[in-house]
């Protein structure tokens, strides 16, 4: 691990200013970072840490919309009574993720910063071909073992998945990053995240001095009635093959669609929100067999590897799978 220097910010304005210096990270929870940093991938010169900044922990529910701060610990938001209620997609999203430990440790803000497990990426030493470390090298994976690799959004020069859960459901219900810079601004976060394209190691719509400040959901019925699955390959402390946020809201004879939300995850390169999925839906009967004709789409432009194949099976069944729990038919 290159040696850094370790900067304690005093309030937001100083942990932005000090970001805005060359070869430095935020430090928040450190589950990620750090990590990173002893693969050899991440190597910054300073450290800032914010994780004691004051204001930034909240919860608050309320009846338009949900907001998370951005040093609200993972553990807590899963727990959170309100959020159990109002909103059961994300705090299943959370507690699905990491581990107890992690979870305790890890921020909003850090965990959808969170960067790729792909092991081509994470090994600089092994594989130095990588464009999102080292961009205009190539991907040693195109032709690698590419099993947990992306079958959507994936580009000649990427093809590393989406690692995340909790982006994953925020992307279903429209919610926005909450950045403060020079000015604040909110991003959705379906385009907070980037396509990799020629440049993936451009993933995030954040400059530097910028800092996410919080999350905001906005309540709709859907979220009420929303479920999250995750098939991998062992029960915890593993990443999606493939994963589904979904929401449902019913038309007052309680079987007709009258709004759908879906986003995958372990399938993309970014969150991926399965629009043709929620179009083929709206204003059907809700049965098992629409639903799972309309789950197909969810692979629509897909693309696959030597063996991530599964995924374009695996994905439809897991979106079916997800909208039956949510909408009572399992």
């Amino acid at each position: 691990m290159r040696a850094f220097d370790y900067l304690r910010a005093s309030d937001i304005t100083d942990a932005r200013q000090q970001n805005g210096l060359p070869e430095t990270r935020f430090l928040a929870g450190g589950t990620t970072l750090l990590d990173l940093m002893k693969c050899g991938v991440e190597r910054p010169a300073r450290l800032v840490d914010i994780g004691h900044l004051q204001g930034l922990s909240d919860i608050e529910v309320g009846a338009e919309q949900i907001r998370i701060g951005a040093l609200a610990k993972m553990s807590h938001v899963a727990v959170d009574t309100h959020i159990l209620q109002h909103a059961p997609v994300i705090s299943e999203a959370l507690w699905r993720a990491a581990s107890p430990q992690l979870r305790n440790m890890a921020s909003i803000g850090g965990n959808l910063m969170q960067r790729t497990r792909c092991t081509y990426f994470r090994d600089p030493s092994a594989y130095p071909d990588c464009n999102k470390r080292n961009p205009g090298s190539g991907c040693a994976a195109l032709n690698g073992v590419n099993r947990n690799h992306a079958v959507l959004g994936a580009s000649e020069s990427c093809i590393a998945v989406y690692p995340g859960d909790l982006a994953v459901a925020l992307v279903a219900f429209d919610a926005r990053v909450l950045i403060r810079g020079a000015t604040d601004r909110q991003v959705k976060v379906e385009d907070f995240y980037r396509l990799p394209g020629a440049r993936p190691d451009i993933e995030h719509d954040l400059s530097s001095g910028e800092m996410i400040i919080g999350i905001e959901v906005p309540v709709v019925a859907a979220l009420k009635r929303s479920h999250y699955l995750k098939v991998r390959d062992r029960a915890s402390y593993e990443f999606a093959a493939a994963s589904a946020a979904v929401g449902v809201e019913f038309e007052d004879d309680g079987r007709t669609i009258k709004d759908v939300r879906i986003a995958m995850g372990g399938v993309g390169t970014k969150p991926w929100r399965a629009r043709g999925v929620e179009h083929a839906l709206i204003g059907k009967a809700f049965t098992e067999k629409v639903i799972r004709d309309a789950a197909r789409h969810s692979v629509d432009g897909a693309q696959a590897r030597e063996h991530n194949g599964f995924k374009m099976v695996l994905a439809p069944r897991v979106v079916a799978r997800a909208l039956m729990t949510a909408g009572g038919l399992v």
